[in-house]
């Protein structure tokens, strides 16, 4: 009788779905970063009035808060790989809660960083459900090939 010795595949979106985690983490980072630091100032054009008159925070407070929750998200992404499901569904629902901001800058038609045209803005819209999508596609659960 011969043994074979059974190896668990795994399937080819393991791989991509890993770079595409490791690029959402760099997304996330680099866009915390610019929250806190180059693009600070702009970002508080995409702050809707209605999020500082209801709560005790300033528009800038709102910008770095932000950057500080994309940082820790996009490290959570890589340094807790067994918490990756749980992670990406905190970072599609910290898209969701962002988007209303998303939505203030394009009807106000405010420029801020990378968004300085109507085009750029509404585009910027549509692809907020992409990175929701991203976000749960990228940390789903391997499924190993048989």
């Amino acid at each position: 009788m011969i043994r074979r010795c059974s190896r668990a595949r795994t399937s080819p979106s393991t791989g991509i779905r890993s770079v595409a985690r490791w690029l959402l983490a760099a997304l996330l980072v680099v866009a915390g970063l610019s929250h806190l630091s180059w693009a600070r100032r702009g970002y508080r054009i995409v702050v809707p009035d209605w999020v500082v008159d209801h709560a005790p925070i300033d528009k800038d407070g709102v910008v770095v808060a932000s950057g500080a929750v994309e940082i820790l998200l996009g490290a959570a992404l890589v340094g807790l790989p067994h918490e990756r499901r749980r992670i990406g569904s905190m970072i599609a629902a910290f898209f969701v809660a962002v988007f209303s901001g998303n939505v203030h800058q394009w009807r106000t038609g405010q420029p801020a960083p990378l968004m300085r045209t109507d085009r750029a803005r509404f585009i910027r819209l549509l692809l907020q459900p992409v990175l929701v999508a991203w976000a749960l596609w990228s940390t789903a659960p391997d499924r190993a090939a048989h």
